[in-house]
């Protein structure tokens, strides 16, 4: 049995182009293998319904998105909202394959096959031209896609299906401002302390050179020749202890 986007209308609708079937459902994804440092176990899912959604997601993106998509086929293009300290290497091998089974699911000739490839890269390297048709795209380089071979397995895709929540028209220019807002305050205050950093660090240094100065001088004017010591009398000495 195939999966088609269209019959069971796991969507993700588009802020900016009027569709009329609008009904939009952000996929989660709760797995065994999760990091600690996530105790909600939830990994984030956006797969546009058409092209014209397609290019949305394109159009609006996060760098720490990762792309899917079937290889040479047809299909939705699935995006995982990573947390930005995940590297892709990271991420655990049922996300990968959940990932993997969205796209292959919502093809319409990948859902027919037995298995497929399926390519993922960082939304980073996804290169879209003008000349290029409404949702497509291409990559900037190469190295940075990998291809896994993909066979079906319906127990992965009604899993997600069980997760799913809804919301309708999700404002994808909005988010991306505001993470963008949120990545800008975030540089900005690793910038200020680290020049407060440096500017104590130039103040302490500053001080230290100071204080072996004078400690240099008080040394020397306690200091006597021996050629001056040789030509002193009994009477100086007693008179610079005096």
């Amino acid at each position: 049995m195939c999966y088609l986007a269209w019959s069971i209308v796991i969507v993700f609708g588009s802020d900016s182009y009027t569709h009329t079937h609008t009904h939009t459902l952000i996929l989660t994804l709760t797995l065994a293998l999760t990091r600690p440092a996530d105790p909600d176990g939830l990994f984030l899912f956006y797969m546009g319904e058409d092209k014209f959604e397609n290019e949305e997601l394109i159009k609006f993106g996060w760098p720490e998105d990762l792309w899917f998509h079937v290889d040479k086929l047809s299909s939705a293009h699935v995006y995982l909202r990573m947390p930005e300290d995940l590297s892709v290497s990271d991420v655990p091998e049922p996300v990968i394959q959940a990932c993997a089974q969205l796209v292959k699911a919502n093809s319409i000739e990948g859902c027919k096959l037995k298995d497929v490839d399926v390519v993922y890269t960082p939304w980073s390297n996804l290169k879209k031209t003008n000349d290029m048709a409404v949702g497509q795209v291409g990559f900037f380089k190469n190295k940075k896609v990998t291809k896994i071979k993909v066979v079906k397995d319906n127990s992965i895709w009604n899993r997600l299906k069980k997760t799913k929540r809804e919301e309708k028209n999700p404002p994808l220019k909005k988010y991306r401002s505001e993470r963008d807002q949120a990545e800008r305050a975030k540089l900005k205050a690793i910038k200020a302390a680290k020049k407060q950093a440096d500017m104590e660090a130039r103040i302490a240094a500053k001080k230290l050179k100071e204080e072996m100065s004078y400690d240099k001088v008080l040394v020397e004017d306690d200091m006597v020749s021996n050629s001056v010591m040789a030509s002193m009398t009994a009477e100086d000495y007693e008179d610079d202890f005096m």
